[in-house]
């Protein structure tokens, strides 16, 4: 209906005489309270200097250069020069009846432009199990995915492995000092090494794999390192590890180092399966040397005059290109750093024919947007194809947790207190660059004070109509329900209309914000209306007519709801 508003709005201005490039700024929305209508414009306020009118005559005129139309019961000027938009009922009934027409297709948009999204989210380095913090990007990136889908947005997700660096030799000598503890050795876990029950569970299962072949006297190992490392300096004791283990272990070390990494991925997978998380492709980062990917993108850097050497080491200058200093590439012993690798990646992405790149990262890697951004437009000119999206931090109240690895909660232990649905949910009902503290108790309540119950339930309550129209002996039919649709028109039927009407723009607005959030609080709203009307309005009436339209309007509802909870990766049930 807003479509339709703007359509109109502008046919009075062509009337008028207002040229279509003076109307810049000039917005139709919702009005605030009933009072007010359905729609308002700030045409007449954006346009009395250029048209050297008093905004209220103006708006005054606006009205009167409407084109007659049934679905306008009214237009007024209120304020300082608003113009206020009352629709009709009969507008509003009909469109009820093109939702019905639309089903399970109703808010969904094409677009010619067919704009193509790459959509990388989570990417947490495979060293151990996701925490809370995790679960808000998956939630978040996952969610935007589906919205952007629906947008009309052809949409590609993927989940970047880290496995080509120094986090998976860190990983591979934690693992094989619970290895050497296993077989009853007492090791010294180094400080930058990973803790965690989940390093000693891993052992456990590549202990029969590995058997005696990678256990050496500690005695000797601990000879061949260096004392405690000196203050500030934390990284030596395990740097050391690394090498020692790279020597003793010989080829069995690349193989524990595989196998480590690969049960970390199986357990991130198995965790955002279970959390309803999906990737189109999970991207290995050892793929890009392999595929010689890093060395491309370092020539193209190269050749197109954007790098340079200092003291043996290989420089992008992203200072000239908005970062805040210039970023090695290449160190001086020749192995490229971890940014070369991003920079390869990046450069893979838009080549394989995206239009945006968009990351999802922790708020720890602001101080990352502008270097990767200035790589970007390097490589292509088009630095504004990257975008980067932020996710805030996450803290649980409400009590501690139950289960906790190494000095995180895991993501699965949420899940386990709070469920999928509503743990998804409450990551999403805020928005993501907001701090976001999590109320565990309340995400178990069974109740209307747990908005994802609320709104579940409002889904729910109208699968339990059909099962009571069946057990009353009774039908429905949608083609004979649209001729009824006249009879719809109290109050609380005509709000949970304009509610539903809504999703459309509220998925475009959440595509385009990229905030999931507006969808979870427009579907509260559509479920307040709801549950509003079926306390008011009794549905399953003995009048076949005012019947069949008020399933009508249940049906519409239902099927809002549904594909809203899609979109936000949430079961609707049809019993709770």
């Amino acid at each position: 209906m807003k479509a339709y508003i703007e359509t109109t709005l502008n046919r009075a201005l062509d009337t008028l005489g207002v040229p279509p490039d003076a109307r810049e700024g000039v917005v139709v929305e919702h009005s605030r309270g009933t009072g007010h209508g359905d729609f308002a414009t700030n045409a007449a306020l954006v346009l009395a200097r250029s048209e050297k009118r008093n905004p209220r005559e103006l708006a005054a005129q606006i009205v009167r250069a409407l084109p007659a139309s049934d679905d306008i019961e009214k237009a007024g000027v209120a304020g300082p020069g608003f113009v206020n938009f009352f629709l009709s009922p009969g507008a509003w009934q009909s469109e009820l009846g093109r939702i019905l027409d639309a089903g399970d297709e109703y808010g969904r948009q094409k677009s010619d432009a067919n704009l193509r999204i790459l959509v990388e989210f989570v990417s947490a380095n495979p060293t151990g199990p996701l925490h809370v913090g995790h679960g808000r990007g998956a939630a978040y990136g996952d969610s935007l995915a589906r919205i952007l889908e629906a947008a009309g947005c052809g949409v590609h997700t993927e989940y970047y492995v880290n496995d080509a660096g120094r986090q998976a030799d860190i990983l591979a000598v934690s693992v094989w000092v619970a290895l050497l503890e296993l077989a009853g050795e007492r090791p010294r876990l180094p400080e930058a090494a990973y803790p965690g029950e989940y390093i000693k569970q891993t052992a456990g299962k590549l202990r029969e794999a590995f058997g005696e072949t990678v256990v050496h006297p500690w005695k000797d190992i601990a000879a061949a390192l260096p004392s405690d490392a000196p203050e500030g300096d934390k990284e030596a004791h395990v740097n050391a590890l690394i090498e020692e283990a790279k020597t003793r272990l010989g080829k069995d070390y690349e193989s524990l180092r595989r196998d480590a990494l690969a049960m970390q991925v199986e357990g991130i997978q198995a965790t955002l399966k279970r959390f309803n998380v999906h990737f189109d492709r999970w991207f290995s980062e050892s793929s890009l040397v392999a595929d010689g990917a890093i060395e491309h993108a370092l020539t193209r850097l190269s050749d197109r005059g954007h790098t340079y050497e200092e003291e043996g080491a290989l420089w992008l200058e992203t200072s000239a290109l908005g970062d805040a200093k210039d970023r090695v590439l290449r160190r001086g012993d020749g192995t490229t750093t971890y940014f070369a690798s991003d920079v390869a990646y990046h450069l893979d992405k838009l080549e394989r024919g995206h239009d945006i790149a968009l990351d999802v990262w922790g708020a720890d890697h602001h101080g990352y947007v502008a270097r990767v951004r200035a790589a970007v437009e390097a490589l292509t000119g088009r630095g504004e194809a990257f975008e980067a999206q932020l996710i805030q931090f996450v803290t649980l109240t409400s009590g501690r947790m139950g289960k906790r690895s190494g000095n995180f909660v895991t993501l699965d232990s949420l899940l386990d207190e709070a469920g999928t649905d509503a743990t998804r949910f409450f990551y999403l009902a805020r928005s993501h660059d907001q701090h976001l503290e999590f109320d565990v108790k309340l995400a178990q309540q069974r109740s209307n004070d747990n908005p994802v119950y609320y709104l579940q339930y409002a889904h729910a309550r109208i699968a339990s109509l059909w099962r009571q129209l069946k057990e009353k002996g009774l039908d429905w039919n949608r083609s004979s329900a649209r001729r009824q649709l006249s009879r719809l028109g109290t109050n609380h039927e005509l709000t949970l209309i304009k509610h539903i009407a809504r999703f459309p723009e509220t998925i475009s607005a959440a595509a385009a914000d990229r905030a999931p959030h507006q969808l979870a609080h427009y579907l509260g709203e559509v479920a307040q209306a709801f549950h509003a009307n079926y306390n008011s309005e009794t549905i399953l009436v003995e009048d076949d007519a005012v019947r069949s339209a008020r399933l009508a309007l249940a049906s519409a509802t239902q099927g809002v709801i549904a594909s809203g909870l899609a979109l936000l990766g949430i079961s609707a049930p049809e019993r709770m």
